[in-house]
C-alpha cells in the first residue's frame, strides 16, 4: 500500500514528537516514553504479553491533547532489562516508579491491554487509593472453575524449560515471521510492519525478539486475582475487541456478574483482541470518554 493511501492518523502517530527516558527500579532498567504537557491529568499504558510500548504508538499521541500520557516498556520486554524472578508487585512498582518520574499527576490513570491487565489490577492492589481508575482492555477475570494459574503450571511442568528466542540471520527474514498472538485480520498491514520492526534486537549471529521467553517460567502471578479485583480501591472500567479470540478477554460476563452489573463495558465493534491497530482512533474515543467522565464525576 502506498504511503499516501494511508489513513491520516498513522503518520500523525509516526511525526509526534515524545521523550524517552528510564528508570531504575529494584536494580532492573525500565524504559518509557512520554507525550503532552506536564500537569494534565495522567495516564500510563501497559503492553500486554511479549510485546511492548510501541503498541500504543498510534493512540497515545492522540490522547496528549488532553492528558499527559507515558507508555512504558515492563521488564522482560521491549527495551527494558530482565529479571531473574518477575511478580505482579514488582510489575505494581515499576508502573508507579513511570508514573513518577514521568510526572503524570498526583491520581494518574493506568490504560493497560491483555497481560498488562493483570499488571493493572496488581498496581491496583498495591496502590489503588492513588489511581484515578484502571482501564482494563481485553483481559477478564475468569470464573474459578476456568481459572490456572500460571504458577501451578510451571511447577507441574518441571519450571524453566523456556527456550531461547530463535535468532534469524538477517533483519528482513526475521521480521516476516513477526506474528500477532492471537493471530487476527490485519486491516492495516503498514501498522504491524512498523511494530515488528520495534519488536527485533541484533544479537550475536543475527536479530531476535526483544522479550525474555523465560519470563513466564519466573512469574509469581498470586491466586486471589478475583478478590484482589473486588477489593481495588480505584475506579474500573473494561474495553473488549467484538471479535477477540484471546481466553483471557473471554469473561467479561462473569466480571458483570461479580459486580452487580456495575462495571463499565465497552465493546468496539468490528475488532480483535489487538483492537488498537484494527480502529486506533475508536480506541482513542473509548478511553477518552471514560476517563474524561471519571474526572466530571469527581
Amino acid at each position: 500500500m502506498s504511503s499516501e493511501s494511508r489513513p491520516e492518523w498513522f503518520q500523525r502517530a509516526i511525526d509526534a514528537g515524545r521523550n524517552d527516558a528510564e528508570v531504575m527500579v529494584e536494580g532492573c532498567k525500565v524504559h518509557y516514553a512520554t507525550w503532552g504537557e506536564v500537569g494534565k491529568p495522567g495516564i500510563i499504558l501497559i503492553h500486554g504479553s511479549n510485546a511492548h510500548l510501541e503498541w500504543w504508538r498510534f493512540v497515545a499521541p492522540f490522547l496528549a491533547d488532553q492528558f499527559r500520557v507515558a507508555s512504558m516498556d515492563l521488564s522482560g520486554n521491549g527495551d527494558s532489562g530482565w529479571r531473574e524472578k518477575y511478580s505482579g508487585e514488582l510489575y505494581a512498582k515499576e508502573v508507579k516508579a513511570v508514573c513518577e518520574e514521568a510526572q503524570l499527576g498526583s491520581k494518574p490513570f493506568v490504560v493497560a491491554h491483555s497481560f498488562g491487565g493483570f499488571v493493572a489490577q496488581e498496581t491496583g492492589h498495591n496502590f489503588g487509593e492513588e489511581l484515578g481508575g484502571n482501564v482494563i482492555c481485553d483481559f477478564t477475570e475468569s470464573p474459578p472453575e476456568n481459572y490456572t494459574e500460571w504458577g501451578r503450571q510451571i511447577e507441574e511442568n518441571g519450571g524453566g524449560t523456556a527456550r531461547p528466542t530463535r535468532v534469524y540471520e538477517d533483519f528482513n527474514t526475521a521480521l516476516n515471521r513477526f506474528r500477532l498472538v492471537p493471530e487476527q485480520p490485519i486491516p492495516h498491514p503498514y501498522v504491524i510492519e512498523f511494530i515488528g520492526r520495534q519488536s527485533l534486537r541484533q544479537v550475536e549471529g543475527g536479530w531476535t525478539w526483544k522479550f525474555d521467553p523465560s519470563m513466564y517460567d519466573h512469574l509469581e502471578m498470586g491466586r486471589e486475582q478475583k478478590d484482589k479485583f473486588l477489593e481495588l480501591k480505584c475506579l474500573s472500567a473494561l474495553v473488549l475487541g467484538e471479535h477477540s479470540t484471546d481466553d483471557g478477554a473471554l469473561s467479561a460476563r462473569y466480571m458483570a456478574e461479580i459486580t452487580d452489573s456495575e462495571l463499565p463495558i465497552i465493546t468496539i465493534p468490528g475488532t480483535h483482541h489487538h483492537f488498537m491497530f484494527d480502529e486506533p482512533m475508536a480506541t482513542v474515543a473509548a478511553i477518552k470518554g471514560i476517563l474524561l467522565a471519571w474526572i466530571q464525576a469527581d
